[in-house]
């Protein structure tokens, strides 16, 4: 268990998927370039490239992102956040707000 303080901390926000590729030599990575609302468009590097092997699938989609998670650099490249997404045994999905929002809206 977690406080409600504790996951006040967290800092999601809608994110406008800009740029989706393959990370070579990375069976499971894609590179993805996101506006979430900020001057400069983050870097977010995530293991989701079985769910879509032709990437360019994502650009335009908007998603919730952990923005406030520390960078972590993965095959080399620097990410700046986290998609969420969910998943089953079975089935895999990202999360998508079911109308357009302005990039860098919060989740609450």
């Amino acid at each position: 268990m977690i406080t409600y303080d504790d996951f006040a901390k967290l800092e999601i926000k809608i994110g406008t998927i800009l740029e989706a590729e393959i990370v070579p030599d990375a069976d499971r990575l894609l590179k993805l370039t996101v506006d979430v609302g900020e001057e400069t468009p983050r870097q977010i590097v995530s293991g989701i490239r079985e769910f879509f092997p032709e990437a360019e699938v994502l650009v335009g989609k908007q998603c919730p992102f952990l923005t406030n998670l520390e960078p972590r650099t993965i095959k080399g490249l620097e990410s700046q956040g986290m998609i969420l997404a969910a998943s089953t045994e079975d089935v895999f999905a990202i999360l998508n707000p079911h109308q357009a929002l302005p990039a860098g809206t919060s989740v609450s």
